[in-house]
């Protein structure tokens, strides 16, 4: 069954059936229907992937562990299946698209108009231009704060012209990553590592503190779920209790998810402004170490450092700058 046909079973089949499932009509069709696709798509790369003649369903430490816990490892174990996705635990987004020519998704300095909810208004203000056309956009839930990003049609002809390499621009920079100094660049210059500032040792810590308050609270929640309570009072009493702590855990989720995005947009402001001033130098080429970062995090004892450091996304955003700028970027083998 395909994304297609999985839409008309959901709509004309399964919704009429099961009237207590009617509250997926409530939202924008465009949204359900692009999550459908998103799950096709998923498991079209997952079947391709096993079509390939190196396939392994497990990898070496999945079948040592499961050994040593007497697990039988089924079907559904395997490493390339698609993961169910959680409204709480995962980047959820919702799409909206402009699906015919009269609809026009508006959108002004301080708000933007969203199928289903109407007119939002933006924290963030003049961030959108508001003499281009939206094509389509998505919505999506952060440390409880909603974000929107939208794809928009350039009416404008002019478009960036091809940047040269400057003729007066210098020949050329190599940057070794590492853990003691994020960059060390060959023109003499170091930028330190951002997570042994005190900004970040502190947000850290207060993190771990969070995070601990967060298990003690779940802890306490499964411990008197199991209680039993013989007079109706009681359990009347308990039922409130329950209520009270469950908004509580929910409210302690927020604060650890905020101290999380706090440390991540540190560490990405710290790499945006090393690939900025790398760019500024104008050199005519930049030449980086092809990492195994996926090798280095199986050290136990590096694995946290080295996902810290965030090596990927630097070569991600390097890699575009460099495009941007007409940069040259070589990227040389490790060996």
């Amino acid at each position: 069954m395909y994304g297609a046909d999985f839409s008309k079973w959901l709509n004309n089949e399964y919704i009429p059936q099961n009237p207590e499932k009617a509250w997926i009509k409530e939202v924008y069709a465009k949204a359900v229907k692009q999550s459908i696709m998103n799950g096709e798509k998923a498991f079209k790369r997952f079947f391709a992937e096993k079509k390939k003649p190196n396939y392994k369903p497990y990898s070496k430490s999945q079948i040592e562990h499961a050994a040593r816990i007497g697990k039988k490892l089924t079907t559904y174990d395997m490493q390339w299946h698609p993961k169910k996705k959680k409204k709480n635990k995962s980047d959820v987004k919702m799409y909206f698209v402009k699906n015919d020519a009269k609809m026009i998704i508006e959108c002004e300095r301080h708000r933007i108009k969203i199928p289903t909810l109407g007119w939002v208004r933006l924290k963030e203000k003049g961030c959108l231009p508001t003499n281009e056309i939206i094509k389509s956009g998505a919505v999506s839930k952060k440390a409880d704060r909603y974000y929107v990003s939208v794809l928009m049609e350039e009416l404008s002809s002019s478009r960036i012209p091809d940047i040269k390499p400057d003729i007066n621009a210098s020949d050329g920079i190599g940057i070794d990553l590492g853990l003691k100094d994020f960059a060390v660049i060959s023109d003499g210059t170091t930028n330190k590592n951002i997570n042994k500032k005190s900004k970040v040792k502190k947000t850290e810590k207060k993190l771990r503190r969070e995070q601990r308050r967060l298990n003690r609270k779940l802890k306490d929640r499964r411990s008197s779920s199991f209680l039993e309570y013989e007079s109706l009072k009681q359990r009347k009493r308990q039922n409130l209790k329950g209520e009270a702590t469950r908004q509580n855990i929910g409210k302690q989720v927020v604060k650890v998810q905020r101290l999380h995005q706090k440390l991540d947009n540190i560490r990405t402001d710290y790499i945006n402004k090393i690939v900025n001033d790398l760019a500024k130098t104008k050199p005519n080429y930049i030449t980086i170490e092809d990492l195994n970062v996926s090798g280095m995090m199986k050290n136990r004892h590096l694995s946290k450092a080295i996902a810290s450091q965030k090596f990927y996304e630097f070569r991600n955003k390097l890699t575009t700058k460099c495009k941007e700028s007409g940069i040259e970027l070589r990227v040389v083998d490790r060996f």
